[in-house]
């Protein structure tokens, strides 16, 4: 589900002015004798309230840095050596394997597209403002790209191993937040890659449009080097302290010259505001109530990770016959692993309550190339204790238009737009202090997470070979030692579920069990 809302383009992925918006001649006034009147005041009032901020500060002519939004800042705080915030993709492909140095000059060919891997996080002194991304000026490729291989017999067990470890290891902070491994040995005839990146970096959209960067259409690399690449000197903290100034005028400009348009238009601002309260209504009621049970526990720093994948076509036949959406389908079947889960540990489906959150892009269509977060999340109860798997996919069916229709996700939204008037230090205080306070005792709203990201439905190359699977991985918190990710491409959809190796090293049960559980529902579903 998409909404239409402003985005801020990302840098080197919109057109920007010097402090990353256009100043518009705001004054109306014939006067044109600019080139004799230029004190700081007349010059603010002929070029808006930006002009006056660079006027007053001696670092004006320093381009304005890209600020973190707040759920990026979120996922930044939330990092603390246990709950490790980076995402994943594997990408298997076919032999021959290229060398390290091939995929290192690859990926440097491409680097001007992805001007984000160059950049690292910069804190605002005294948390004034929240956190920017500024050019790593030490920056050193070859840190980043990687290589290994795989033991004998290069299979699935050694590969989801080595997954496990690397997930398990957190990203330097100090240097631009990802890593590319070329990984050799899988049994086959294939190879692999490894793309992680830390969340406050990209959102899975987002992500998605990171690898494509180093993918191609045609089976033909394109291996034309990239553009020289300078970085930008290294803010002072007095610039940075004046940029939160700087935004926060944008911020408020922004604001208030959307009002009249609510005015205009009071029916539909009244509408909005209806739904949004209904939202937090049914928002409120999912995070008042708890599990209640032993499904959300603790985690620690070690993961587990397990992989499998289904045919769309099943999927497709499914729709067919019973109708629903492919996210209804897919979300009734990993109803079903999570039943065959609790079987395996001996638990009673029927007494057990498996609270899922399902994030929402609330990405603009076309913003898919912006690396900024824009997601919200809706919370549903699975129905694990349905032994019919065709009930399962009418409880998928239903209850997603019910949460769509609740507006729980706009709401969830509005919260971070919220926040964004709230100050940047207040706000890390309070992540910090909840993620304290799960250390002792984790949260119980939700049990886990289950993401679906769109990818491309035709073959794509690296290097002149053909990518054969894409499997995601995204990371866990405190409460939620199981999370599933789920990508698409070439006419399969593809499952990566992440485990905690101390409270569920057993997720290989889970996605084992998603494959049948779809083969069964559109058994099923032919039966009529």
């Amino acid at each position: 589900m998409k909404h239409s809302r402003a985005v801020r383009p990302a840098t080197g992925l919109g057109t920007t002015g010097v402090f990353g918006f256009t100043d518009t001649d705001t004054d109306t006034d014939t006067d044109t004798d600019t080139d004799t009147d230029t004190t700081p005041d007349h010059r603010a009032q002929r070029l808006g309230p930006s002009a006056l901020l660079r006027a007053r500060f001696p670092w004006s002519d320093e381009p304005m840095r890209d600020r973190l939004g707040v759920l990026d800042a979120e996922f930044l705080d939330m990092e603390d050596g246990t709950a490790h915030m980076h995402i994943a993709g594997l990408c298997t492909f076919q032999d021959p394997a290229p060398s390290l140095g091939e995929v290192t000059a690859l990926i440097a060919s491409k680097l001007h597209a992805v001007p984000r891997y160059r950049q690292v996080v910069r804190r605002v002194p005294l948390d004034l403002g929240r956190p920017v991304w500024i050019d790593d000026e030490g920056f050193d490729l070859s840190y980043h790209v990687r290589h290994t291989a795989l033991p004998q017999p290069g299979g699935d067990e050694e590969l989801t191993a080595l997954m496990g470890r690397l997930m398990s290891q957190p990203l330097d902070m100090d240097r631009p937040p990802w890593e590319a491994w070329l990984v050799d040995g899988l049994a086959d005839d294939r190879w692999a890659l490894i793309f992680k990146t830390h969340h406050c970096m990209v959102d899975g959209i987002a992500g998605m449009g990171m690898l494509t960067a180093v993918l191609s259409i045609e089976p033909d690399p394109d291996l034309e080097p990239g553009p020289s690449w300078t970085a930008t000197p290294t803010p002072s903290g007095a610039a940075l302290v004046a940029d939160v100034w700087v935004d926060l005028v944008k911020d408020a400009t922004t604001r208030v010259a959307r009002l009249p348009s609510a005015i205009l238009h009071p029916l539909d601002t009244s509408r909005s505001l209806v739904q949004l309260a209904s939202g937090f209504r049914r928002l409120g009621r999912s995070l008042a109530r708890s599990p209640g049970d032993s499904s959300s526990t603790g985690i620690g720093p070690h993961r587990v990770w397990a992989q499998s994948s289904a045919g769309f076509g099943d999927i497709r036949t499914i729709r067919a016959e019973l109708g629903g959406t492919v996210n209804d389908v897919v979300l009734a079947a990993i109803a079903g692993a999570y039943r065959e889960l609790l079987l395996s540990r001996g638990e009673d489906p029927a007494d057990t309550v498996v609270r899922v959150g399902i994030p929402v892009s609330m990405r603009a269509p076309g913003n898919e190339q912006v690396t900024d977060n824009e997601v919200s999340a809706m919370v549903a109860d699975l129905p694990v204790h349905l032994a019919d798997p065709v009930d399962r996919l009418q409880w998928a069916k239903s209850e997603m238009i019910e949460l769509k229709n609740s507006h729980e996700a706009e709401a969830g939204a509005a919260l971070f737009s919220v926040a964004e008037f709230v100050p940047s230090a207040l706000v890390r205080a309070g992540t910090r202090l909840v993620i304290a306070a799960e250390h002792l005792r984790p949260q119980g709203i939700l049990n886990t997470i289950v993401t679906n990201v769109p990818g491309p439905q035709f073959p794509v190359f690296c290097l002149g070979r053909e990518m054969l699977s894409v499997v995601p991985f995204v990371g866990l918190s405190y409460g939620v030692p199981i999370v599933t990710a789920v990508i698409s491409y070439n006419g399969r959809f593809y499952f990566g579920v992440t485990g905690d190796l101390g409270t569920a090293p057993d997720v290989g049960v889970l996605a084992d069990a998603i494959g049948p559980a779809i083969v069964e529902l559109r058994s099923a579903a032919l039966k009529g």
